[in-house]
């Protein structure tokens, strides 16, 4: 008994020596990068390339199921039963953009780990090029390219823990920027009240070759919290994500916008500052899923944030709500998503997944 309970403690001493390697590592990425908005390069790699998380709002990192897609961006959700389970994903994004995603998993019963590796392409399309006088140069192209591998290995019954190691290239025209970044995820799950918590540190990393020889950039920084609920006696599962937890103030205002100013007087209104519950949503992601018997599933989100960015004011529309659904037959499930960003544009994404 006193063998067991010791074993017990080192792997205790053990698990908080990780845990705390992680919060460090996190804490100096929050010093290094703590901006958003134009002051990070490969922002590529915050489009979910899954038709499932983009139904459910973009953010899908604490939802205990079998899909390879939930493992690339929480790695701590892969297990055992993704083993062999092979995705294929389709984004029509705006104007000429088309972006793709390919990935496999694999697990080793000798490691009792899930290793993934996965290939996603953004092409921006063709652009014409113009010389200082306004010549036309002709075309050129733009895109980006983000090659993954994955492992996922469970602590306990409870605990799992994760990492992604991305190598990422970038071209636009004669130029190219080379990147590599590492993901580190944790997941807790509770099956006998059907809930799930996960955290993620994105993009730990750094610009290893710039487009130009004067200036690295940082690469977008994330620590993202979330849970999950499955409601026991009703087909409803619900996901809560909390998003940039390393930075609090995630508002805008355009430095160059022009005052308003009241007609009876003339004189400047004075602009309303943000209120704590405008900053607190700007965090949340909020999903919900219905499940219609085994096979058939139907989603949706709403980034509240993605909505006050990109609304506009007179007429808002359908901005920052994403809905779909996923059909299984037999080993294959197919899924569709539709998210909108702007009344003028939403993105469509396709997603096959088989397991073998």
């Amino acid at each position: 008994m006193f063998r067991v309970r010791l074993q017990w403690v080192t792997e205790i001493e053990h698990v908080k020596s990780r845990l705390a390697a992680i919060v460090l590592l996190g804490f100096l990425a929050i010093k290094a990068n703590g901006q958003l908005g134009g002051s990070s390069v490969f922002n590529a790699l915050n489009i979910p390339t899954s038709a499932r998380i983009g139904a459910m709002g973009g953010n899908l990192i604490a939802m205990n199921e079998s899909d390879v897609n939930l493992g690339k961006y929480n790695p701590a959700l892969l297990d055992s039963a993704c083993h062999r389970n092979v995705s294929l994903s389709y984004i029509n994004y705006f104007a000429q953009t088309n972006f793709g995603s390919a990935i496999y998993a694999h697990h080793l019963d000798s490691l009792n780990i899930t290793l993934a590796a996965s290939v996603d392409f953004f092409s921006y399309g063709k652009m014409t090029r113009f010389d200082a006088a306004g010549n036309d140069l002709g075309t050129f192209n733009a895109g980006d390219y983000v090659v993954t591998v994955s492992g996922g290995m469970p602590i306990d019954s409870s605990f799992s823990v994760g990492a992604n190691v991305k190598f990422i290239y970038a071209s636009l025209a004669d130029y190219y920027s080379l990147g590599a970044a590492v993901d580190l995820g944790g997941s807790y799950v509770n099956r006998k009240h059907l809930f799930t918590a996960g955290v993620v540190m994105k993009n730990l990393g750094m610009q290893l070759k710039g487009f130009t020889k004067e200036e690295k950039e940082n690469l977008p920084f994330e620590i993202q919290l979330a849970i999950s609920k499955r409601l026991r006696h009703a087909p409803f599962t619900f996901h809560v994500a909390y998003e940039n937890l390393q930075k609090w103030d995630l508002t805008y205002t355009d430095p160059n916008a022009a005052p308003e100013i009241d007609p009876i007087t003339g004189e400047v209104v004075e602009q309303k500052g943000f209120g704590f519950g405008d900053k607190l949503m700007r965090h949340l992601v909020l999903g919900a899923e219905i499940h219609l018997g085994k096979n058939i599933r139907i989603g949706a989100g709403y980034n509240y944030r993605r909505r006050q960015e990109l609304k506009v004011e007179e007429r808002p529309g359908l901005a920052g709500i994403s809905f779909g659904a996923g059909v299984s037959i037999r080993r294959f499930e197919i899924s569709y998503a539709r998210s909108a960003y702007h009344i003028a544009e939403a993105s469509n994404t396709f997603t096959v997944r088989r397991s073998f």
